[in-house]
């Protein structure tokens, strides 16, 4: 398991025990994690961003307090926000990792998830690729748009 996977997993396990938010110095994790700071600074904002259902508020000063905290939104107007910033041509990776993350949320179930990875595959997707990742999130933007 990669370090970033690591300090994800123990930032939600802290969230876990606090309920809806997490507040901890930035150099005090990385000095548990025997990282440098930036490290926290990336896992924050690439694990923990409004996209994926988090606040951050960053403090200076004292070591960079950190606050996390979960977002609860509805089902419906978390897939809005995820097909109004969906970009217009996803890459199939990019397609995986909004999949993975409506699946991880709960706003998808396991079977939809696998459908649509299926059906936003490069595999059946069999065109060029400026036409294949303009389809692909067509598709996923209308089965989204279904759902709500």
């Amino acid at each position: 398991m990669k370090l970033s996977e690591v300090i994800e997993q123990y930032i939600k396990e802290m969230m876990s025990d606090t309920e809806d938010f997490v507040e901890f110095g930035r150099n005090d994790l990385a000095q548990y994690f025997n990282c440098v700071p930036s490290q926290i600074n990336y896992v924050i904002s690439t694990r923990f961003n409004p996209e994926k259902g988090y606040y951050v508020e960053s403090r200076r000063g004292g070591g960079g307090n950190i606050r996390i905290k979960r977002v609860s939104i509805s089902k419906d107007k978390y897939l809005m926000h995820i097909i109004n910033s969906m970009e217009s041509d996803l890459s199939q990776h990019e397609a995986e990792i909004i999949i993975n993350n409506l699946r991880e949320y709960d706003v998808i179930s396991i079977h939809e998830a696998k459908l649509l990875m299926v059906a936003t595959n490069d595999k059946v997707l069999n065109l060029p690729k400026e036409y294949r990742d303009q389809v692909r999130t067509r598709i996923l933007k209308n089965v989204l748009v279904n759902l709500i």
